[in-house]
């Protein structure tokens, strides 16, 4: 039987407001504190190589003041390893990174990228760091992730919830089946799964009948949410949905 899924936070669009009017306020280690008051089992923050949302004081202060675990997501460049072996997160996520992208825009090129993830992966986790892995639900970037002793993969949910959205059924069955078939290989391969991208309250209670995932992560409609119900009504809902959709498997 599947145990209790995990909700991990993503606090980079409390960044984002923030930044675009300049100052301090809102304050997104504020917002990680109230968010793990709500029921959030971990805080997730991407420090962009741009500095568009979340900044450096604001890694540090996370690292130094979360109560639940720390999910650094960055991209793999000497500046943030070495940020990361200093800080010392919980987690570190290796996701792409591009300058023009709104946001991530799919899964790290995990076959294409050995020669420089295996340095990575070895500096990160002697640094203590639990390393993730952000890539598509195929099986190649898959087994790459088992090939390369990464403990966890995050399969990107973000094709699956477009499709969703654009009222797309044969496509968005189509995804959904790629990311259950992906998420029971990479569990077979003794990887943990987790989820995310784009992720809503249906979105995450159908994705939690599939047993072999371990955590959601969901941060841009969390935070969307809290400007109409507040954050904690808006982890509640979605802690609501995602023990729904697991209890229904």
């Amino acid at each position: 039987m599947a145990g209790r899924l995990r909700l991990g936070v993503n606090i980079d669009h409390v960044a984002t407001v923030r930044n675009a009017r300049g100052g301090a306020l809102p304050d997104p280690v504020r917002a990680a504190h109230l968010a793990v008051a709500a029921g959030a089992d971990g805080i997730t923050a991407h420090l962009r190589e741009d500095r568009r949302h979340i900044r450096d004081v604001d890694m540090a202060r996370l690292a130094a003041e979360l109560t639940k675990p720390l999910n650094f997501e960055m991209a793999t460049t000497d500046e943030m390893i070495a940020l990361a072996e200093r800080l010392k997160p919980h987690a570190a996520c290796l996701v792409p990174e591009k300058r023009e992208e709104r946001t991530t825009e799919g899964g790290l090129d995990v076959v294409g990228q050995e020669a420089a993830l295996l340095p990575a992966i070895a500096r990160l986790s002697a640094a203590g760091c639990r390393v993730s892995l952000f890539i598509e639900a195929d099986a190649a970037p898959i087994q790459m992730a088992a090939k390369l002793r990464a403990p966890v993969v995050e399969l990107h949910t973000g094709s699956w919830c477009e499709a969703v959205v654009a009222g797309e059924d044969d496509k968005a069955e189509s995804e959904f089946r790629r990311l259950a078939e992906g998420a029971a290989l990479a569990a077979s391969l003794g990887l943990e799964v987790h989820a995310g991208h784009g992720l809503d309250y249906d979105t995450a209670r159908r994705l939690a009948a599939v047993p072999d995932f371990v955590e959601f992560n969901v941060g841009h409609f969390l935070i969307g949410e809290a400007i109409f119900i507040g954050l904690d009504a808006a982890i509640g809902r979605m802690r609501q949905a995602m023990d729904e959709g697991r209890a229904a498997k």
